[in-house]
C-alpha cells in the first residue's frame, strides 16, 4: 500500500507545472579566486557583504523550513510549483555562501562563533508558530529583493568586483529578485494578517541591521591590520552604503502599505540585461540556457 501512496505522490510530483520565471541554477564560480576585499578594494564593504554571506546557509535554510512548514495547506498548482522553484533556488544560495564563508575560513576568519550563535537563533525562531516564521521570510525576502535590485541597478557598486565575485553576487541577486513574493504570497494566501506582517518587518529590521552590523564590525577587527590603513577605500565604502540606504527607503517603506505586493517594484528590464550579461560575458551555461534557448522547428 505505501509503495503505491510513495509512487502516486511521485507521479503528482512530476505532473506538477513548472514554474514561470523562477528557475532553479547552479553557479559556477571560484570561490578562492575572490580577493579578501573584494568590493571596491573597501574592507568596510567587503566586510559588510561577507558579513551577510555568513548569514546565509543558515538563514537560507530558515526560510526553506517556514514554507515547507504550510505547504501541505496551499492547493493553487502555480503556487506549489513556485515554493517548489523556491526551494530550490534557496538550497542553491545556502550550498553557494557555504562555499564563499569556506573560502574565507582559509583566510584566518573566525566565523564559528557567530554562526553557532546563529544557530542558537535559528532553533529559537523555529519554535515560534509557522504564522510567524513565514512572516519572518516574507519580510527577509522583501530586503534580499531590494538589495538585489540595487546591486543590478547600479553598475558602479559592481565594476570593481572580480568575475567571480559577481558571478556569485549577481546569480543571487537575480534569483533573490524572482522568487520575491512566493514567501509573502503564501503568507497573503493562508493568513492575510497585515498588522502581524508589518509588527514582524519592523523587528526584522531592527534585527537585521543590528545582526549586520555586529557580525561586519568583528571581520573589521579581525582584519584590522590590513583594514584600518585603507582609509580612502573606507571612505568611500561607507558612502556607497550611505547612498544605498537612502535610495531603498521609499522601497523598503512600501512594504507597509495596504495593498502591497512585492511584484509591484518593476526588476524585469535590469534583470533581463544582467541574464544575457552573465550569459554572454562571463560564460555561466545555467544563463546561457535562458537566454539563448533552442529554437525547434
Amino acid at each position: 500500500m505505501s509503495t503505491v501512496i510513495a509512487a502516486e505522490e511521485k507521479k503528482t510530483y512530476l505532473n506538477r507545472p513548472k514554474a514561470i520565471g523562477i528557475k532553479v541554477r547552479k553557479p559556477s564560480f571560484n570561490p578562492k579566486a575572490i580577493r579578501r576585499h573584494f568590493f571596491a578594494n573597501s574592507p568596510v564593504m567587503s566586510h559588510l557583504l561577507t558579513a551577510l554571506s555568513s548569514t546565509f546557509p543558515i538563514g537560507e535554510q530558515f526560510f526553506v523550513h517556514s514554507v515547507r512548514n504550510v505547504r501541505d495547506k496551499i492547493t493553487d498548482e502555480k503556487l506549489q510549483a513556485q515554493i517548489a522553484a523556491f526551494i530550490g533556488q534557496e538550497a542553491m544560495h545556502s550550498k553557494a555562501h557555504a562555499e564563499f564563508n569556506d573560502a574565507w575560513r582559509r583566510d584566518d576568519y573566525n566565523l564559528d562563533r557567530f554562526q553557532a550563535w546563529l544557530g542558537r537563533r535559528d532553533a529559537l525562531i523555529k519554535s515560534v508558530p509557522p504564522k510567524y516564521q513565514l512572516a519572518v521570510t516574507a519580510a527577509f525576502e522583501h530586503f534580499t529583493a531590494l538589495l538585489g535590485g540595487y546591486i543590478l541597478r547600479h553598475p558602479e557598486v559592481l565594476s570593481t568586483l572580480d568575475d567571480d565575485a559577481i558571478k556569485l553576487w549577481v546569480w543571487h541577486a537575480i534569483e533573490e529578485i524572482e522568487h520575491r513574493a512566493v514567501a509573502f504570497d503564501v503568507y497573503q494566501t493562508l493568513y492575510k494578517d497585515d498588522k502581524v506582517r508589518r509588527s514582524v518587518m519592523r523587528n526584522v529590521t531592527t534585527g537585521f541591521a543590528s545582526l549586520t552590523f555586529y557580525s561586519a564590525t568583528r571581520l573589521f577587527m579581525q582584519d584590522w591590520k590590513k583594514s584600518v590603513p585603507k582609509v580612502p577605500q573606507n571612505l568611500y565604502g561607507i558612502y556607497m552604503l550611505s547612498k544605498m540606504m537612502i535610495s531603498l527607503i521609499p522601497e523598503y517603506l512600501s512594504y507597509y502599505k495596504e495593498g502591497f505586493h512585492p511584484d509591484e517594484i518593476d526588476y524585469s528590464k535590469i534583470v533581463e540585461y544582467w541574464k544575457t550579461k552573465l550569459a554572454d560575458e562571463y560564460g555561466m551555461e545555467s544563463f546561457q540556457e535562458d537566454v539563448h534557448a533552442p529554437i525547434y522547428s
